[in-house]
């Protein structure tokens, strides 16, 4: 095979539509938009517009609120957790934290902390520094033979 020689599959690509380029293509005159009205015209935004009626967005009351304080938490598994010890990228040994974690490619980046959530089966014994941990995950944890170290503030809130 040559470089010159290199093309698409058969069938893989299909040829735009050119539109408006006289009867005989097919899609000339109106090109596809049929005929008339709004629609038929450029700059048609009509998303939600229900012909003057007032629209549901409108009709129907606002409810909830985002809470622009509220703490964003970097939410790993312990199944997540056991994996990467068994692919040798965490230290089962070492305690783990939040830039281990990132070091290892579990998680993304560490935002407001990391909280650590029961799913998957964990069989290592770790220590885990997190900001946060389920009831279920801590459990999990302690019957594994580690532990979990939480802020002071966040044990009470638990």
């Amino acid at each position: 095979m040559k470089l010159n020689e290199i093309k698409d599959n058969e069938g893989s690509t299909k040829n735009r539509k050119r539109l408006g380029r006289g009867i005989g293509s097919g899609s000339g005159k109106t090109g596809g938009r049929g005929v008339k009205g709004q629609k038929a015209r450029s700059g048609v935004a009509i998303n939600g517009f229900e012909g003057g009626q007032m629209p549901i967005y409108r009709r129907l009351p606002k409810r909830g609120f985002n809470n622009i304080f509220a703490a964003d938490y970097a939410e790993v598994s312990l199944g997540r957790i056991q994996a990467a010890i068994d692919a040798k990228k965490l230290d089962a040994a070492a305690t783990i934290d939040g830039a281990a974690l990132k070091a290892a490619g579990v998680i993304r980046r560490v935002k407001d902390g990391v909280r650590v959530l029961s799913g998957g089966e964990l069989t290592s014994k770790v220590t885990l520094e997190v900001v946060g941990a389920s009831k279920a995950a801590v459990e999990k944890v302690e019957k594994a033979g580690g532990a979990v170290k939480l802020p002071v503030a966040a044990e009470a809130s638990e």
